[in-house]
């Protein structure tokens, strides 16, 4: 005999999430009904606000509340310096490491053929017009050392190259097939201060 199909329907649901399984999801579903109303109101209106209330910064394509991020508006920061990453989270994951005072570019994903991903379907175009239209002197390329970091990293090199534009990859301390945003901050640090120009 299984769960009423209420019950399986919010394990699937939670199955869904990265890291849960089937055992997590059920105990996720339990704690829900162990809890008081106002609890799993508050969880469900949590999850509403975070999908309604947040947007990609007009600018750089981070996460934020406004129009323009707290990166973008901050005027401390070297404007002629912007660092690409694939997701915001790579972008907090540097932010962290306490290394960059330069501004950032989120392409939101990167190219890879396998999955049906090209140049398009990402913020290259964006960057490009960023790097035509504003006082930009370096682009750090912070692109997982993936085979889909390192052929994004390559595109977008063979773009920018002809505009005149010093064009730098993070460095040491990034193994090939890892992540950016789980690297440790030291790491991350490294990266950065150890980035190297990029020649094509």
């Amino acid at each position: 005999m299984g769960y009423p199909k209420l019950i399986e329907e919010m394990i699937d649901r939670f199955v869904k999430l990265p890291g849960v399984g089937r055992r997590s999801a059920e105990r996720m579903v339990f704690w829900l009904l162990n809890h008081s109303y106002d609890d799993a109101k508050g969880l469900s209106d949590s999850i509403m606000s975070l999908k309604e209330g947040l947007k990609f910064c007009r600018i750089c394509n981070n996460l934020c509340e406004t129009e323009v991020c707290m990166v973008c508006s901050d005027t401390s920061r070297d404007s002629s310096m912007v660092c690409v990453v694939e997701d915001p989270k790579d972008l907090l994951a540097i932010e962290r490491s306490g290394s960059f005072n330069g501004i950032y570019h989120v392409l939101l994903g990167n190219i890879s053929p396998t999955e049906g991903r090209g140049p398009d379907n990402i913020r290259i175009q964006q960057l490009i017009n960023r790097v035509h239209g504003e006082d930009i002197r370096e682009v750090v390329i912070a692109t997982d050392p993936d085979n889909e970091g390192e052929m994004t990293a390559l595109y977008i090199t063979k773009q920018l190259k002809p505009m005149g534009v010093k064009i730098s990859r993070i460095g040491l301390g990034l193994p090939m097939g890892s992540s950016v945003e789980f690297a440790d901050i030291s790491t991350l640090g490294m990266s950065l201060r150890s980035r190297r120009e990029v020649t094509v």
